[in-house]
Parts: C-alpha cells; sequence; structure tokens
C-alpha cells in the first residue's frame, strides 16, 4: 500500500465515472490550459496531507500526553474536549479516542467508505480509501500492519474500530520513552497521521 498523489499512470482498478478518476481529469485538464500549476496543487495536498491537518491532531495527543487529566477526559468525552479547546472543521461530529497500552494495540478503518476526522488529521491518505486496505485490516490486522513496517508483539491484542458517519476514531499512541520534560511543541513533532490511525507508532525521538 502506497500514499501517494502521482499522475500520468493508468488507474485500472477505477471506473471511469469515479471521483478520483474525474477529479485528476479536471486538474489536468486545468494544467493543461495554463490555469493550474501542477507543483502547486502537489505542494498544497503535502501540505494538508502532512502539516495542516496532522498538526492539529498531534498537538492534541501531545497534550494528553502531558497532561492525565486531559488524557482521561479525551478517553471518556473527545467531543467536550475538542469543542473546549476550539478545534472546529470537516469531520469531527462525533470523535472517540483510543489509547494505546503496552499490551493493546487501536487501529482505524472504515469498511463501508472511507470516513475519517479530517479537522484532525488533514486529508485521508490513499491507502485508508483503498478497497484493500479496508477489507484486510479487518480480516488480518497483523499481517497489514507488518506490510505497512509495524510489528507487534505476539501477546499485544489488537482492537480494529470502524469509522462511520455517526463516529470517527483516532488513537492517542504511546508516547515515546525518553521524552520526559519535553515540551507539547516537541513532543507534537513526534506524532504522526499514521500512528493517530494506528498503523504506526509515535516517532523514535532518537531519530529526531
Amino acid at each position: 500500500m502506497h500514499d501517494d498523489h502521482g499522475h500520468g499512470h493508468p488507474h485500472h482498478d477505477l471506473d471511469a465515472s469515479s471521483p478520483e478518476i474525474r477529479v485528476e481529469a479536471l486538474e489536468d485538464l486545468l494544467v493543461e490550459k495554463g490555469l493550474a500549476d501542477r507543483a502547486r496543487i502537489d505542494a498544497t495536498i503535502q501540505r494538508y496531507e502532512h502539516d495542516i491537518g496532522p498538526m492539529i491532531g498531534a498537538e492534541l495527543v501531545a497534550h494528553a500526553w502531558t497532561d492525565p487529566a486531559l488524557a482521561s477526559r479525551l478517553l471518556a468525552d473527545a467531543d467536550g474536549v475538542v469543542a473546549e479547546l476550539g478545534i472546529r472543521g470537516a469531520e469531527i461530529q462525533h470523535i472517540e479516542v483510543k489509547a494505546n497500552t503496552p499490551g493493546v494495540h487501536n487501529v482505524v478503518v472504515c469498511t463501508l467508505c472511507s470516513c475519517y476526522p479530517w479537522a484532525l488529521l488533514g486529508l485521508p491518505p490513499n491507502w485508508y480509501k483503498s478497497p484493500e486496505y479496508r477489507a484486510r485490516m479487518v480480516r488480518e490486522p497483523r499481517a497489514v500492519l507488518a506490510e505497512m513496517g509495524l510489528e507487534l508483539e505476539p501477546d499485544t491484542e489488537v482492537h480494529i474500530w470502524d469509522s462511520s458517519s455517526e463516529t470517527r476514531f483516532l488513537v492517542l499512541p504511546e508516547r515515546p520513552a525518553g521524552t520526559d520534560g519535553w515540551p507539547v511543541e516537541r513532543l507534537a513533532e513526534l506524532v504522526t497521521r499514521d500512528s493517530m490511525i494506528g498503523v504506526a507508532r509515535a516517532a523514535d525521538p532518537a531519530g529526531e
């Protein structure tokens, strides 16, 4: 599974009327007529995928890591915390947060479509929307996670949370060791979009 935004390649697995094909066709037309610059489009997408959106969720996670009371409230009533912090945007009408622990690992999927908390995580990655991820993550989560680079201990319980139009989920990843005393801003840099979906751990502080 790959998260990319490529162009000029065939989409054999997509119907010609699919939104993806239509969006790319419109983009190609605008570029051809000189009304849009492909590099700027790609840069904007990258910004929303990796900076603007995910950083809102990352800061929320970092605050929870440093404030046990906030973490408890987030797990009990994420909607209340999100509203209190003034976080607004698409697809977060009702949020539930699930915390990873040494013995439990949580993963988010949407088996019916691609429900996803845009206002917290930015644009959903392509693989999250793919039929392969949506089907296989439920059937064989350990295998899929391993393919994505996350090996779990054999005795770790894997909990799969199926997002819907009524409820979207966010994973509270485990705080990496060796980060005691770090400020929220620095901790947030370790929180990736993928760790908040549950297909990765938070970044290793040694690799900063």
